[in-house]
Protein backbone atom coordinates (compact mmCIF):
# COMPACT_ATOMS: atom_id res chain seq x y z
CA UNK A 1 0.00 0.00 0.00
CA UNK A 2 2.66 2.38 0.58
CA UNK A 3 4.87 1.75 -2.73
CA UNK A 4 1.23 1.81 -4.19
CA UNK A 5 0.68 5.37 -2.76
CA UNK A 6 4.42 6.63 -3.18
CA UNK A 7 4.05 5.31 -6.77
CA UNK A 8 1.21 7.40 -7.60
CA UNK A 9 2.44 10.75 -6.12
CA UNK A 10 5.45 10.55 -7.91
CA UNK A 11 3.55 9.74 -11.35
CA UNK A 12 1.49 13.04 -10.35
CA UNK A 13 3.81 14.97 -9.83
CA UNK A 14 6.17 14.14 -13.52
CA UNK A 15 2.96 14.01 -14.80
CA UNK A 16 2.24 17.99 -14.02
CA UNK A 17 5.50 18.93 -14.33
CA UNK A 18 5.44 17.03 -17.80
CA UNK A 19 2.60 19.17 -18.81
CA UNK A 20 3.72 22.78 -17.84
CA UNK A 21 3.68 25.21 -20.83
CA UNK A 22 7.10 25.92 -22.46
CA UNK A 23 8.33 28.31 -25.32
CA UNK A 24 11.86 29.29 -26.29
CA UNK A 25 12.70 32.41 -28.31
CA UNK A 26 16.41 32.92 -30.41
CA UNK A 27 17.55 36.07 -29.85
CA UNK A 28 18.47 38.25 -33.04
CA UNK A 29 20.14 41.07 -32.94
CA UNK A 30 19.74 43.95 -35.71
CA UNK A 31 22.58 42.14 -38.12
CA UNK A 32 20.76 39.06 -37.72
CA UNK A 33 22.88 37.30 -35.68
CA UNK A 34 22.02 35.45 -32.84
CA UNK A 35 22.58 36.74 -29.35
CA UNK A 36 21.02 33.52 -27.11
CA UNK A 37 17.59 32.26 -26.26
CA UNK A 38 15.11 33.20 -23.42
CA UNK A 39 12.39 30.26 -22.46
CA UNK A 40 9.83 30.97 -20.57
CA UNK A 41 7.63 27.93 -18.50
CA UNK A 42 4.51 27.99 -16.62
CA UNK A 43 5.27 26.61 -12.71
CA UNK A 44 3.50 24.65 -10.18
CA UNK A 45 2.79 27.85 -7.88
CA UNK A 46 0.77 29.79 -11.21
CA UNK A 47 4.47 32.48 -11.40
CA UNK A 48 5.91 32.05 -15.05
CA UNK A 49 9.33 31.56 -14.86
CA UNK A 50 12.46 32.93 -17.43
CA UNK A 51 15.31 32.01 -17.97
CA UNK A 52 17.94 34.53 -19.92
CA UNK A 53 21.22 33.13 -21.51
CA UNK A 54 22.39 35.59 -23.69
CA UNK A 55 26.35 36.98 -24.88
CA UNK A 56 27.43 39.68 -27.66
CA UNK A 57 25.55 42.49 -25.76
CA UNK A 58 26.67 46.23 -24.78
CA UNK A 59 28.00 45.79 -20.95
CA UNK A 60 25.69 47.98 -18.85
CA UNK A 61 22.44 47.58 -17.31
CA UNK A 62 19.39 46.72 -20.59
CA UNK A 63 16.00 47.10 -20.52
CA UNK A 64 13.82 43.70 -21.66
CA UNK A 65 10.31 43.03 -22.17
CA UNK A 66 8.02 40.30 -23.47
CA UNK A 67 5.84 41.89 -26.20
CA UNK A 68 2.30 41.85 -27.60
CA UNK A 69 3.03 39.87 -31.05
CA UNK A 70 5.66 37.05 -32.32
CA UNK A 71 7.30 39.07 -34.91
CA UNK A 72 10.58 41.00 -35.30
CA UNK A 73 10.77 42.05 -38.99
CA UNK A 74 10.85 45.55 -39.75
CA UNK A 75 13.02 48.45 -38.98
CA UNK A 76 13.90 48.47 -35.10
CA UNK A 77 11.58 45.77 -34.32
CA UNK A 78 8.60 47.66 -34.28
CA UNK A 79 6.85 44.74 -35.49
CA UNK A 80 6.63 43.04 -32.08
CA UNK A 81 4.12 45.95 -30.49
CA UNK A 82 3.94 47.05 -27.42
CA UNK A 83 4.09 44.97 -24.34
CA UNK A 84 2.33 42.54 -22.85
CA UNK A 85 -0.32 44.82 -21.32
CA UNK A 86 -3.21 42.96 -20.24
CA UNK A 87 -4.99 45.25 -18.14
CA UNK A 88 -2.25 46.65 -16.08
CA UNK A 89 0.16 49.24 -16.25
CA UNK A 90 3.78 49.57 -17.01
CA UNK A 91 6.37 49.56 -14.18
CA UNK A 92 6.43 47.78 -10.71
CA UNK A 93 6.78 51.38 -9.52
CA UNK A 94 3.30 52.43 -10.85
CA UNK A 95 0.00 52.05 -9.47
CA UNK A 96 -1.86 48.80 -11.19
CA UNK A 97 1.46 48.08 -12.64
CA UNK A 98 3.17 46.08 -13.71
CA UNK A 99 2.61 44.67 -17.16
CA UNK A 100 2.74 40.45 -17.59
CA UNK A 101 5.27 41.19 -20.36
CA UNK A 102 7.65 43.99 -17.41
CA UNK A 103 10.89 42.57 -16.72
CA UNK A 104 13.29 43.28 -14.23
CA UNK A 105 17.00 45.32 -16.22
CA UNK A 106 19.46 43.10 -16.17
CA UNK A 107 22.60 43.69 -15.93
CA UNK A 108 25.41 42.50 -19.16
CA UNK A 109 28.80 41.51 -18.03
CA UNK A 110 32.37 43.00 -19.28
CA UNK A 111 32.15 40.02 -21.51
CA UNK A 112 29.03 40.98 -23.04
CA UNK A 113 27.21 37.74 -21.26
CA UNK A 114 23.60 37.71 -19.20
CA UNK A 115 22.79 34.41 -17.36
CA UNK A 116 19.90 35.08 -15.07
CA UNK A 117 16.13 34.31 -14.26
CA UNK A 118 13.52 36.23 -13.73
CA UNK A 119 9.86 35.24 -12.19
CA UNK A 120 6.68 36.70 -13.83
CA UNK A 121 4.36 36.47 -11.65
CA UNK A 122 1.17 37.94 -14.26
CA UNK A 123 1.93 36.03 -17.23
CA UNK A 124 0.96 32.90 -18.48
CA UNK A 125 2.73 31.07 -20.91
CA UNK A 126 -0.03 29.56 -23.37
CA UNK A 127 -2.35 32.65 -22.93
CA UNK A 128 0.33 35.37 -23.10
CA UNK A 129 2.91 33.66 -25.33
CA UNK A 130 1.82 31.00 -27.18
CA UNK A 131 -1.76 32.65 -28.96
CA UNK A 132 -2.35 32.84 -31.90
CA UNK A 133 0.16 35.58 -33.27
CA UNK A 134 2.87 34.09 -30.95
CA UNK A 135 4.88 36.84 -28.39
CA UNK A 136 8.27 38.22 -28.87
CA UNK A 137 11.39 38.89 -25.91
CA UNK A 138 12.62 42.15 -26.76
CA UNK A 139 16.37 43.84 -25.59
CA UNK A 140 16.24 47.75 -25.21
CA UNK A 141 19.41 49.96 -25.73
CA UNK A 142 18.85 51.25 -22.38
CA UNK A 143 17.45 50.45 -18.94
CA UNK A 144 13.78 50.78 -17.94
CA UNK A 145 12.69 53.30 -15.69
CA UNK A 146 10.21 51.23 -13.78
CA UNK A 147 7.18 54.08 -14.58
CA UNK A 148 7.01 55.96 -17.96
CA UNK A 149 4.17 55.21 -19.65
CA UNK A 150 3.70 52.83 -21.57
CA UNK A 151 7.09 51.47 -22.06
CA UNK A 152 9.46 52.80 -19.25
CA UNK A 153 11.56 54.64 -21.01
CA UNK A 154 13.95 51.85 -22.41
CA UNK A 155 15.74 53.50 -25.49
CA UNK A 156 15.58 51.62 -28.95
CA UNK A 157 15.30 48.10 -29.24
CA UNK A 158 18.71 46.49 -29.88
CA UNK A 159 17.67 42.78 -30.24
CA UNK A 160 14.64 40.54 -30.71
CA UNK A 161 13.38 36.71 -30.47
CA UNK A 162 10.01 35.34 -31.57
CA UNK A 163 7.65 32.76 -29.16
CA UNK A 164 5.04 30.83 -31.16
CA UNK A 165 2.90 28.41 -30.09
CA UNK A 166 4.63 25.34 -32.66
CA UNK A 167 8.07 25.53 -31.23
CA UNK A 168 9.33 22.87 -34.26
Amino acid sequence: MKFALTTAVACALMTSAAFAAETTAPVMDAEGAEVGTVTVQDTESGVALAKLSLSNLPAGGIAVHLHETGDCSGDGFKSAGGHIAGDREHGVLTAGGPHPGDMPNVTVGSDGTVEQEVFLPFLNVEEHLMDDDGAAFVIHGGQDDYSSQPSGDAGDRIACGVFGADPA
